[in-house]
């Protein structure tokens, strides 16, 4: 269930051998129109694992700031700059939203960048009344309901409009789909902005700078392409991603997938 909302990217693909069995549900819902400027979309997963053992389940980052819900507590996540793993275990549950590139800075009233591999409770953004969502989102039946009070929380919350976070947003989307944008200088050229202006508004406005956000949606459509199971050029492939060489990507690949591409790709034909 996706909600209207385009496919997950950046699930990493488990490691041949590891556990799979267990009951999962995963659903990715839009937000209404009033809350589309500031939230990406909203994001439910359960899982039961009772009976089996543990999962070990990994993405790679994206540049985004998350508030996430389960039963361990609260958090309000920024951008994380390395992959994001978790072990699932036993029966349990996360409600999350979701923020646009851009979209949390007005509820935070400060830069994003403070929050850079760092959470926060929810209370030091919205005050103590966060506390009793969380509670009321819990014990909500269905991911409609969770959807539905999440989002009357927020519409009552939301900041005045800002023209330069909805600039940035948009700039965060061309760099995920738009192959041409490889550099910062790309960037640059196509908003008619200076490299040190984008620095500054991405740091502000989106929790990272503009060159990691290109590398990460880049190393995404990497991980796309393995994927998608059919034989690779990887000197090709490199290029294609606005490497200088082979050489680059795979120590890149490497640092965040933590494995090299050929290793990945093992993992996509064993699956």
């Amino acid at each position: 269930m996706n909600g209207g909302v385009g496919k997950a990217r950046g699930v990493l693909r488990p490691a041949p051998g590891a556990p799979s069995t267990g009951l999962f549900h995963h659903a990715r819902i839009a937000p209404p129109p009033a809350l589309a400027g500031v939230v990406q979309h909203y994001w439910i997963v359960r899982w039961d694992l009772q009976g089996g053992p543990p999962q070990l389940r990994e993405t790679l980052p994206h540049p985004n700031v998350h508030l996430a819900c389960d039963a361990a507590g609260n958090r309000i996540h920024g951008i994380h700059t390395g992959r994001f793993s978790t072990v699932l275990e036993g029966c349990g549950g996360v409600f999350g939203v979701k923020f646009r590139p851009g979209g949390f800075h007005g509820f935070l009233r400060q830069p994003v960048s403070v929050l850079r591999n760092r959470s926060i409770a929810p209370e030091q953004v919205f005050g103590t009344v966060a506390a009793e969502l969380a509670t009321i989102i819990q014990a909500s039946p269905d991911d409609e309901h969770m959807v539905s009070l999440a989002s009357d929380f927020l519409v009552t919350r939301l900041p005045p409009p800002d023209a330069q976070a909805l600039r940035v947003g948009e700039m965060v989307d061309a760099i995920a789909i738009d192959r041409s944008l490889r550099t910062l200088d790309d960037l640059a050229t196509r908003w008619s902005i200076t490299p040190r202006t984008l620095q500054r508004l991405f740091n502000q406005y989106v929790g990272i700078g503009p060159k990691w956000v290109i590398n990460r949606y880049r190393m995404h459509e990497a991980l796309e392409r393995v994927d998608a199971g059919k034989p690779m050029d990887w000197t090709q492939l490199a290029l294609d991603l606005g490497y200088f060489d082979q050489a680059h990507f795979i120590r890149d690949f490497k640092a965040l997938v933590g494995c090299s591409p050929v290793g990945y790709a093992r993992r996509v034909q064993a699956g």
